[in-house]
């Protein structure tokens, strides 16, 4: 929304805020609702990149076919794990979920 429109509406006694302001989410909350839509966006790409539909996809992880729909569309009914079970049946590795930093590997001590 542009700016002379934000203040149009204050001026005339409306509030104008986001989504999370709206419905008083919290940081956490927010954060985990950005995760879905990132791994929806990933899960969708992985799937056209490896030119499978959507049925396909279904078939390989036991759901259906509007499952996954709802999954690419990250409705919020689509749980997480089925989310994360499409994903790396796509071939995806821990280290390509989205926005996840991974602790690096430790390096051994050497005893003598």
């Amino acid at each position: 929304m542009d700016k002379l429109k934000i203040k149009r509406l204050e001026a005339q006694g409306w509030k104008v805020a986001d989504t999370s302001e709206f419905l008083d989410l919290s940081d956490q909350e927010i954060e985990f609702i950005d995760f879905k839509l990132a791994l929806a966006s990933k899960v969708k790409k992985l799937r056209q990149r490896k030119g499978m539909t959507q049925d396909e996809v279904a078939q390989a992880i036991g759901s259906s076919q509007s499952r996954i729909a709802k999954l690419e569309a990250a409705d919020s009914s689509v749980s997480t794990d089925l989310m994360l079970k499409s994903f790396f049946m796509l071939g995806a590795k821990r280290k390509d979920l989205p926005g996840v930093r991974l602790p690096q590997k430790r390096q051994q001590k050497k005893t003598a």
